[in-house]
C-alpha cells in the first residue's frame, strides 16, 4: 500500500523517511522510551534510527504488514510515533510513543483514535489490540482514553530486551467508535 496521510484537529500523521531520522534519533535518547519500548535497543544509536526511517517504515507499508505514522505538529515538529502492525486477518496491534516534551497533551490519544478509524474503514480491521508491559501506566492511560477495554494481563506476554515480562492487553472494536465491523461479532453470553 502507498503511505497515507491522516489529519486531526492538531496533528498531521504521515509516514516518516530519511529526512526524519535526526528527530527520531533525538527522541529515542529518552531513557523512559528505551526502558518501556521492547523494540528499542539500548543504547539507541543513529544507525537504529536510519534503519527505522530508511527501511523498516517503508518496508512495512510496501508489505502491508506495518503502517507507521509520525505525529507532527503544524510547524513540522515530531511529537510522537504510532504504528499499526497486522497480527492476523482482521486484527491489528497499535503501538505508540510520545516525544518527552510533548507528553501529557493528548496528542497520542488523538492520533490513536484517527489511526483506529482509518484501520477500521480502510484496512478492514475488526479488532485493534494494544499491549504494554505491566507498569507502563502512561501507555495504559492513552489506551483507556482512546476507548480500549483492558482485557487482562498476559503472563510472560512480552520480551523486553531478552527478559520475559507480563503485559496488559486491551482491544478496541469498530463498534466502540460507532463504526460497522466487516465480519459479524457475536459476544459471549454469561
Amino acid at each position: 500500500m502507498e503511505p497515507v496521510t491522516l489529519t486531526t484537529g492538531r496533528l498531521l500523521l504521515r509516514t516518516v523517511g530519511p529526512d526524519d531520522t535526526e528527530a527520531v534519533y533525538r527522541a529515542a535518547q529518552d531513557p523512559d522510551m528505551q526502558r518501556w519500548i521492547s523494540q528499542f535497543p539500548s543504547p539507541y544509536l543513529r544507525e537504529h534510527a536510519e534503519g527505522f526511517t530508511g527501511r523498516m517504515v517503508p518496508d512495512g507499508w510496501v508489505c502491508d504488514s506495518m503502517y507507521t505514522f509520525g505525529l507532527f505538529l503544524p510547524g513540522g515538529e515530531l511529537a510522537g510515533m504510532l504504528a499499526i502492525t497486522m497480527r492476523a486477518l482482521g486484527v491489528g496491534e497499535v503501538g505508540f510513543w510520545a516525544v518527552r516534551e510533548h507528553r501529557g497533551r493528548g496528542y497520542v490519544t488523538e492520533a490513536t483514535l484517527a489511526a483506529a478509524r482509518w484501520a477500521f474503514t480502510a484496512l478492514c480491521v475488526d479488532r485493534l489490540e494494544w499491549r504494554a508491559e505491566v507498569g507502563n501506566a502512561a501507555s495504559r492511560a492513552v489506551a483507556e482514553r482512546a476507548g480500549f477495554t483492558v482485557e487482562g494481563t498476559l503472563r510472560s506476554g512480552v520480551n523486553n530486551k531478552g527478559v520475559r515480562r507480563d503485559c496488559w492487553v486491551g482491544s478496541l472494536l469498530p463498534s466502540d467508535l460507532g463504526l460497522p465491523s466487516t465480519a459479524p461479532y457475536l459476544p459471549a453470553r454469561g
